[in-house]
């Protein structure tokens, strides 16, 4: 019996669990997401769904997406709206509730998507929608972007979230719910309604007092997903009191929140479990925020949404559980060398094959290929393997032929992401004739699937310790693709020398000097070990490359899935199962 029958058996038909999420990654053709945290958002709901969780959740619809990204022979990134059906995929809910903004009445109304798990579960998600009759002009376009406008339209749209969609909820008849998961501090405000909701059944109350602060703390668990400053969203006090109001303000104070609005912060101050998303970034989060005792729950993926269509088969045929248990992967250790390797090279034909067919690069069938596909951002260091381009194509010449694929888009006002897409681009064309780059445009699931199964090895190169956990690496590793990456993140967790991948770096010491010296000292370890171990296993061992593809499998692929995340969240944050066994 899972946990979520568990729970079920206990009396626990109705959700008790409500997921909040800016973004959520529910389908590839929905652009309702942006990146990493929006598609592990999706990844835990589908986990949800497979355990059979008792969970609802709760983001915004974004009509025009996050943006449709187009890119010139240069490289310079356009942005435009994504256009979407969304009645193909979501059933509009005959429900509205309606929120204060900046003392007008707004409207919200909600799409509901299915998501069902291996085992017969199910999880509803709503997606808040504010384009309504009743809206003024500007109101209805308050879920439209995801990310976008100033910072008055980005509050506005976590006063949707959080306010909007714990009011939805309600309106909705979940009234048995237990606890409150913020996906991130945009849904932060969700502690104000909160608290909102307990101060109305005490109308004598003028003040919160703290009694009612800790009943809040209680019910909400709060996951920090960066250590990057621009991933928590603060806002000014005088936009705050603009947005929220006088009275909601105060209440921000009750909270000891005092200085502006710091979305993170209100986050920590009302939640009972914090937690980062690795060993690594947990201790960075403690030194960010003293004062709150911040846990680690380790990312993870959805191994059958991410393995490729030959993983699938082949998991199929030697591990017949796999898919309502993502542990089970532990025993691809046992399946046949050849057939691992047959499964590897039609995932890899296919991304070639795309990869041709959308740049015109030239790609190879039996060439080495690296891919390398993430958010493009500057601290991401996408451009690393470039640091001394002649010593690459040297080393690309003399141990054997190389290949490397890129995608990624960069938010639309970061413009040194934008410009690591372009120097990219550069670069692609100096290589020309000596080694085959190319850069896929609109990064999206689909693209990212083939990527992350088509490569050979896994490259990523962030600046420790920007690197909060980083899933990319684990679709990767679902589908036998050992990773060479920075030691940041998931992979100190993930990484065995020679047995999982190869590290970047790993004489940590030796990178911390100044002036641009991390740079040359993971450029210099990053040449060594693909021309001294990557390049010669490939090429001239190839059976010992299909062991460290078996293991990436059965260490990394069955340890770093969500539904083994989503468990403990479960034991250690929501705290449910002994709860409600007690009761049954």
């Amino acid at each position: 019996m899972t946990d979520g029958q568990l729970l079920k058996a206990a009396g626990a038909e109705q959700p008790l669990v409500a997921y909040f999420s800016m973004e959520i990654g529910l389908d590839p053709s929905m652009p309702t997401y942006a990146g990493g945290l929006g598609v592990l958002a999706g990844d835990t709901i589908r986990s949800a769904a497979d355990l059979d969780i008792p969970m609802v959740a709760v983001t915004l619809l974004h009509r025009r997406g996050y943006f449709y990204q187009r890119l010139d022979e240069r490289g310079v990134q356009h942005e435009e709206p994504v256009a979407w059906p969304i009645n193909d995929f979501c059933n509009r809910v005959n429900q509205h509730v309606t929120v204060e903004i900046e003392n007008r009445t707004v409207y919200v109304g909600a799409w509901q998507f299915r998501v069902r798990g291996e085992s017969g579960g199910e999880v509803l998600v709503y997606l808040l929608d504010t384009d309504l009759p009743e809206n003024q002009p500007w109101d209805r376009t308050l879920t439209d972007r995801l990310y976008g406008g100033d910072d008055y339209y980005r509050l506005c749209q976590e006063v949707v979230l959080g306010i909007g969609g714990y009011r939805m909820l309600r309106a909705l008849g979940y009234g048995h719910l237990r606890r409150f998961h913020m996906n991130e501090g945009h849904a932060a405000l969700l502690v104000l309604a909160l608290l909102e909701e307990k101060l109305a059944s005490r109308t004598q109350e003028q003040t919160v007092p703290p009694d009612l602060i800790d009943a809040v703390r209680e019910q909400c668990v709060f996951t920090t997903h960066t250590p990057v400053p621009a991933g928590h969203d603060q806002f000014p006090p005088d936009l705050g009191h603009r947005v929220l109001g006088d009275r909601r303000c105060s209440w921000l104070k009750a909270c000891d929140h005092e200085h502006g609005l710091n979305m993170t912060q209100l986050a920590l101050r009302g939640s009972r479990f914090v937690n980062g998303v690795a060993m690594k970034h947990g201790e960075v989060s403690n030194s960010l925020f003293p004062g709150y005792p911040i846990h680690s729950i380790t990312n993870g993926v959805h191994a059958v949404t991410w393995a490729a269509l030959p993983f699938q088969s082949l998991y199929d045929k030697h591990l017949p559980d796999w898919r309502r248990d993502h542990l089970s992967l532990r025993y691809a250790i046992k399946i046949p060398a050849q057939e691992i390797w047959d499964a590897h090279v039609t995932a890899r034909r296919a991304l070639v094959d795309y990869v041709n067919r959308e740049t015109n690069a030239g790609f190879d069938r039996d060439v080495l290929t690296i891919g390398c596909a993430r958010r493009a951002a500057a601290y991401k260091r996408g451009t690393l393997i470039f640091h001394d381009i002649e010593r690459l194509a040297t080393i690309a010449e003399q141990g054997g032929p190389i290949q490397i694929v890129f995608a990624g888009k960069a938010h639309p006002r970061d413009q040194d992401g934008k410009d690591v897409i372009r120097r990219i681009h550069e670069f692609r064309d100096h290589l020309r004739g000596k080694m085959a780059v190319a850069y896929l445009p609109n990064y999206d699931m689909t693209i990212a699937k083939l990527v992350c199964a088509g490569a050979d090895v896994w490259l990523n190169t962030p600046l420790p310790p920007r690197e909060a956990s980083g899933t990319s690496g684990m679709k990767a590793a679902v589908n036998g693709v050992p990773s060479f990456s920075v030691l940041d993140g998931w992979w100190i967790e993930g990484h065995v020398e020679d047995v999982t991948g190869w590290s970047i770096g790993d004489r940590v010491d030796a990178c911390m000097e100044p002036n641009g010296g991390m740079d040359a000292c993971h450029a210099a370890e990053l040449y060594y070990k693909l021309e001294e171990k990557i390049l010669p296993c490939f090429y001239r061992d190839r059976a010992r490359f299909i062991e460290i593809m078996r293991h990436a499998i059965a260490l990394n692929g069955g340890f770093f899935n969500t539904q083994r995340m989503v468990s403990q969240y479960l034991h250690n944050a929501y705290r449910l199962t002994g709860e409600y066994v007690r009761r049954g």
